[in-house]
């Protein structure tokens, strides 16, 4: 934030600044202080007016699914779809792809469990490691979002969360109450999640988009923005990466679509496309690096590399 002055005939005017970007445009939040102040006088308002433009920098963070998209920018995302193929998934299948994608979610958040070790850590009883615990948590997880007749909603979100993490995190289900940042490998803040007091407006918000915009867009759009968005809100203290690829997942099958495993050897590029969609609201990037996973998924790309 800045202090601007303005002349204005005798006088001189004093407004203190905000600048953000929004859609690609420059933004300005302006708040007048006051005419020909005293420097004590300047700052004591000055210190007033921060305080009621960090309340509005909170609601604008808040501001979900503004797209203004034309009929033809719709038609050209919802192409995205034809390039994909619907599958048929039976039982050994979804088996393989439970597996699979418990581990690759998993191992994406730091689990040391081993590929190798997925299968027979599902057929235990009882586990006690949080690693193990987790990779129990998310196979149950994956069997609700393909039985579940349950629509999209807040009661699905903390039920998933809970299915992950029950045993493992003692806020397994509930929404934060803590602000969360994320950080890259360097240290450095790359996101900050939604201030929590913001949480059920925004979440309520993603809901209400997609019951209003399932009809509009294809499977694939849908899933990928509802994953975007949710994981650009991290409405939990930990485990939204997860939840997130839980969500994606559900929305698919929930409509017919097979469900896609995002893999741990593409990470990066997998983190690429929620910088994207954080900072550009960008889902170009999405769609193609998930028809990418698609293939993987049922063409086994992902063993000839």
């Amino acid at each position: 934030m800045f202090v601007e002055k303005r002349k204005a005939g005798k006088k001189t005017k004093y407004y203190l600044v905000h600048s953000y970007r929004e859609n690609s445009k420059v933004q300005k939040i302006r708040r007048y202080l006051g005419a020909d102040l005293s420097s004590k006088k300047l700052e004591e308002l000055k210190q007033v007016a921060q305080k009621i433009i960090l309340h509005q920098i909170e609601k604008l963070s808040t501001k979900v699914f503004d797209f203004s998209l034309s009929k033809k920018q719709i038609e050209q995302l919802n192409k995205y779809d034809e390039k994909i193929t619907i599958h048929h998934i039976d039982k050994k299948d979804w088996q393989k792809f439970k597996e699979e994608f418990v581990y690759n979610t998993n191992a994406i958040e730091g689990s040391r469990v081993l590929q190798e070790e997925v299968h027979d850590i599902l057929l235990k009883k009882n586990v006690s490691e949080p690693d193990e615990i987790e990779t129990k948590g998310v196979a149950k997880a994956v069997e609700y979002i393909r039985a579940t007749k349950e629509d999209f909603s807040l009661s699905l979100i903390k039920k998933l969360h809970e299915l992950c993490f029950r045993g493992s995190k003692d806020f397994a289900g509930k929404i934060r109450e803590v602000e969360v940042v994320i950080k890259n490998s360097s240290g450095d803040v790359v996101h900050s999640g939604v201030p929590a007091s913001h949480l059920d407006l925004a979440l309520k918000d993603m809901i209400s988009w997609y019951n209003s915009n399932r009809m509009k867009f294809k499977p694939l759009f849908l899933a990928g923005v509802i994953h975007n968005q949710f994981e650009y809100i991290h409405p939990f203290q930990d485990g939204n990466g997860r939840v997130g690829r839980l969500l994606l997942n559900f929305i698919l099958i929930k409509n017919k679509y097979p469900p896609l495993n995002i893999l741990l050897q593409d990470r990066q590029k997998y983190y690429k496309t929620l910088q994207e969609y954080s900072k550009r609201q960008d889902m170009k990037t999405t769609l193609e690096f998930l028809i990418e996973q698609y293939n993987k998924t049922f063409n086994g790309d992902h063993k000839k590399q």
